[in-house]
């Protein structure tokens, strides 16, 4: 039977080797956060259950408790979801073409000019998508062991065209270097120039799946009666895997009988038939009986001056069951309430607008930039 195979290396061609020789073997790849204490890393293995790792030495050891793969899957990833329990996304080499190709003709990708740059952590879809497009269409590619500005610079000036940042990097970057830039993770500038497009996708769909508000070849959107997003298509994980399921299911398939995902998104069609994302569902405030979606609030008050990084959360309230409450990361004295109620007031509904605002040195976000709202403060 096929295995997992754990690679716990940092980014760089022996990464990319250790992809090709284990595909080759007919295995899966398991690409490990080396930045996990190991308290933690010991969970998600006992939950994936890779056979075999392979370190930094490029040896291939053996891991006991492992659990098979089945023939034609080609990568587990880790997520917690919004359970915050470890589990692995599994995906077939099937998923991973259609994902790649579709994402490749959508941006024009020609593998005789175009290289890729890989700079997000690879133990995550959005680095790990990158280096495994490249594989598939044979599009060159760079991988470097995380995100360093300069290096980035000097990828642009030796030849790479694209690359994948999330927004802190891209603020850090002139996008004008690169031929092409996907933002994914925190949401993306507004004023962003034409070469930036702003991306949607989770571990599951295998990558991005809908770029500046259109989605790709192959995929089938639908809205249901609660504004759920739900998607289906080609590169949709198989299964979830999941060896530590207190019911003794080591795989799942989330998808109904119909191939349809749930994403756990909430969204909105727009009169010229793209898609608005509008964040998690269970992210959702319910404020003196209406209902205010966080995300589409912080789009607005993170262009306003003084604003570096904000959220917007529910606070319990006695009246209005919670209270709309900005908290930001300031530059300099930081900014004033009624400026961000004003702001949020001239494109929202009122109750969109925050009625206090709480000052803080930083937010909780992912590797990958994205706001971990259950973890502000």
């Amino acid at each position: 039977m096929p295995e997992l195979v754990a690679l716990a290396l940092p980014g760089g061609p022996a990464f990319v080797r250790a992809i090709e020789e284990t595909w080759a073997r007919g295995d899966a790849i398991f690409p490990v956060d080396r930045r996990l204490p190991r308290a933690e890393l010991d969970r998600v293995f006992a939950a994936v259950a890779p056979g075999a790792v392979i370190e930094a030495d490029g040896e291939r050891r053996a891991l006991a408790g492992g659990h098979p793969t089945e023939p034609g899957d080609a990568a587990v990833v880790a997520t917690s979801g919004t359970t915050g329990r470890p589990k692995g996304v599994v995906h077939t080499h099937a998923s991973i073409e259609a994902s790649a190709l579709a994402t490749s003709r959508a941006l024009g990708v020609d593998p005789s000019s175009d290289r890729w740059l890989a700079c997000l952590p690879l133990a995550h879809i959005g680095g790990l998508a990158v280096v495994m497009r490249s594989l598939v269409t044979g599009t060159p590619v760079e991988v470097h062991d995380g995100f360093d500005a300069a290096a980035a610079i000097d990828a642009a000036d030796r030849g790479a065209t694209l690359v994948s940042f999330v927004t802190k990097a891209l603020l850090q970057v002139p996008p004008e270097k690169f031929r092409m830039v996907l933002v994914g993770g925190a949401a993306p500038p507004p004023d962003r120039p034409e070469n930036v497009w702003a991306t949607y996708g989770l571990t599951e769909t295998g990558s991005g799946v809908i770029y500046e508000k259109q989605w790709l070849d192959g995929l089938d959107v639908r809205i249901d009666e609660v504004d759920e997003i739900w998607l289906r298509g080609p590169m949709l994980l198989r299964c979830y895997r999941n060896a530590t399921a207190p019911d003794g299911a080591r795989q799942v398939d989330p998808k109904d009988v119909d191939g349809w995902f749930p994403t756990g998104d909430l969204g909105r069609w727009n009169e010229d038939g793209s898609l608005t994302v509008d964040g998690r569902k269970g992210d959702v405030i319910a404020t003196g009986g209406e209902k205010v979606w966080p995300e589409r609030a912080e789009r607005l008050l993170i262009a306003q001056p003084g604003v570096a990084d904000v959220a917007i959360i529910g606070r319990p309230h006695p009246e209005w069951g919670h209270e709309v409450v900005a908290v930001v990361v300031p530059t300099g004295p930081g900014p004033d309430l009624e400026q961000l109620r004003d702001a949020v007031r001239a494109e929202l509904p009122v109750w969109y607008a925050p009625r206090r605002v709480e000052l803080v040195e930083s937010l909780p976000r992912t590797a990958l930039g994205k706001l971990q709202r259950s973890r502000v403060g």
